[in-house]
């Protein structure tokens, strides 16, 4: 039998994975962004949005379910049963293959018509040959990590990111060279996720004959298992990962409504190529800039989630109680100087990544927005870990429909601007949903009365991060823009990293008595820094645990 990889190894290789492939779908939106012009970004966005939520759907939910029925399977010694879950699970994805493949194809121009960006057809319709071979990786994917390997899964995804983000930049170019018109330059930078679908296909191809024998063995040795029902057989992949792939897919649908509402509501207000303008850099620029301060913080409050499991499962309260608080306040701590720099520098990145100014405040609005998202994922995260799927997905659900309602509202008195806030305003409605679910579980307090230090901690950063972004944009004066844009981030990024720390400290929202508690990393850091804290906080009780 195959070597099994240790959790930890595997849960290390499928994070690092997901880092990979979400730095690089950002890292490919800079150069892309100098490629096209404004039809280009928003043909480019709607397809990248489209591709994003059929993806979520596809790999969300049913991997993790095909992995837990097909590990028990074999747990249990009836390999034949494991084979039969798997082929009935890919039979399924062909089907689901071809029906999604000819639907999004034909309506592509339909869709394209709806959102008013019809130039955006044809980059859709590129995208469509993807989604023949994706739902089919997706279970793959599930039954590698049903046999304990985790090295399929992820080698696949980082072969899929390369391989699309390489070839969607190298074919914008080629056609931008030859004369080609921005539809068809956004056509071939989405076909790139056709040729990442091949690679990631062909890495689990390579796998699947290497482990092939030893299935083959498996099953002669285990001898005939009872036959299971096709039907029964979907009925339980599809009861334990539909709720999954619902509560999965609150970001990837936030963002599909913006590209299909920008051009709707606004066109009337500023005309639709000032709209179309709008949505570009919305898809291009600002979804990828808020793409980022997630990353960190959902990684670490993540790995907390198989700890709040176990203690939900022995009934551990008192644990229960303390790692969910942890698994929170985590989240937000670390995912705040984040947003905060990024929204204080938000011009200078603007310059310093893409090929104009345009669309700062729109970038500062929507990655403020990014600490209610990481609240709201993190959030998801523990009801998952809780067994509380169905909850999520409600709140979701609930979520998505008030993100529509409060855009609609709203953009009638700001335009842009309100389509934003209505997407921070949905995170924000179903942490708040969560939040509620959860102390109904156990009752807890993330920071208790440290929530006005901690606001302190966040404008202060913020007001010396503006200053040092204002201060540091003169330099255009004296040196190229982009140099100078480079430098000012940099700067800022790093003064506000130190402040906001040395704040967290001297106001008391981080205790002494508590880094024991946190990750290692977050404790070499902070040691430190807790000599600057007054004694009052290292002699009073520990609050809010």
């Amino acid at each position: 039998m195959a070597k099994k990889e240790s959790f930890i190894k595997g849960t290390l290789i499928l994070a690092a994975a997901a880092l990979v492939a979400r730095v690089l779908g950002l890292v490919q939106r800079v150069p892309l962004d100098h490629l096209f012009n404004d039809v280009g970004r928003a043909s480019f966005s709607v397809s990248n949005n489209v591709y994003l939520m059929l993806l979520t759907i596809a790999t969300a939910g049913i991997p993790s379910t095909l992995s837990k029925m097909v590990s028990e399977r074999y747990a249990l010694k009836r390999p034949g049963e494991a084979q039969r879950v798997y082929h009935a699970a890919l039979l399924f994805a062909a089907f689901m293959g071809v029906i999604m493949t000819v639907l999004l194809y034909f309506a592509a121009p339909v869709y394209a018509n709806y959102i008013k960006v019809p130039e955006s057809a044809l980059a859709i319709r590129a995208l469509a040959p993807a989604l023949l071979l994706f739902p089919t990786i997706a279970m793959m994917r599930g039954y590698f990590q049903g046999r304990h390997n985790m090295s399929a899964g992820g080698i696949s995804q980082i072969v899929e990111q390369f391989a699309r983000v390489g070839t969607a930049i190298l074919l914008a170019y080629i056609l931008l060279h030859m004369g080609y018109n921005d539809s068809w330059i956004a056509a071939g930078a989405s076909f790139g996720g056709v040729l990442g679908s091949i690679g990631a296909f062909a890495v689990m191809m390579y796998y699947t004959v290497k482990i092939r024998e030893q299935d083959r063995k498996l099953v002669l040795e285990a001898g005939a298992d009872a036959k299971l029902p096709l039907m029964g057989i979907y009925k339980d992949i599809f009861t334990l990962s539909i709720p999954i792939v619902l509560s999965s897919l609150a970001v990837p649908a936030v963002n599909f409504i913006d590209s299909s509402i920008v051009n709707t509501l606004l066109t009337g207000q500023i005309g639709q190529a000032k709209a179309t303008q709008l949505l570009g850099i919305l898809g291009n620029r600002a979804q990828s800039i808020a793409g980022i301060p997630p990353i960190l913080a959902i990684a670490l409050s993540t790995s907390l989630i198989p700890v709040i499991s176990a203690a939900f499962a022995r009934k551990d309260e008192a644990h229960l109680k303390q790692q969910i608080m942890l698994a929170l306040r985590i989240a937000i701590l670390t995912g705040m100087p984040i947003v905060i720099a990024l929204c204080a520098a938000a011009y200078s990145v603007n310059g310093l990544l893409f090929a104009s100014l345009d669309g700062s405040w729109i970038i500062m609005l929507l990655t403020f927005g990014t600490i209610f998202q990481i609240t709201m994922m993190t959030t998801n995260s523990i009801l998952l870990g809780l067994g509380k799927a169905r909850l999520s997905m409600v709140n979701v659900m609930i979520g998505i429909v008030v993100k529509l309602i409060v855009s609609y509202i709203l953009a009638q008195w700001i335009g842009i601007y309100g389509i934003i806030a209505a997407t921070g305003v949905c995170f924000l409605f179903i942490t708040l949903l969560n939040l509620r679910m959860l102390k109904v579980i156990v009752p807890f307090s993330i920071l208790d009365k440290r929530w006005m230090s901690f606001f302190s901690t966040v404008i202060l950063t913020g007001a010396v991060g503006y200053g040092l972004n204002e201060a540091g944009i003169q330099l255009v004066h004296v040196m190229p823009a982009r140099l100078a844009f480079l430098i000012t981030s940099l700067v800022v990024g790093g003064a506000v990293v130190v402040v906001y720390l040395v704040l967290l400290v001297m106001l008391g929202v981080l205790r002494q008595q508590e880094l024991t508690s946190y990750p290692r990393i977050l404790q070499k850091i902070l040691r430190p820094l807790m000599r600057l804290q007054p004694s009052r906080f290292n002699s009073s009780k520990t609050e809010g645990n």
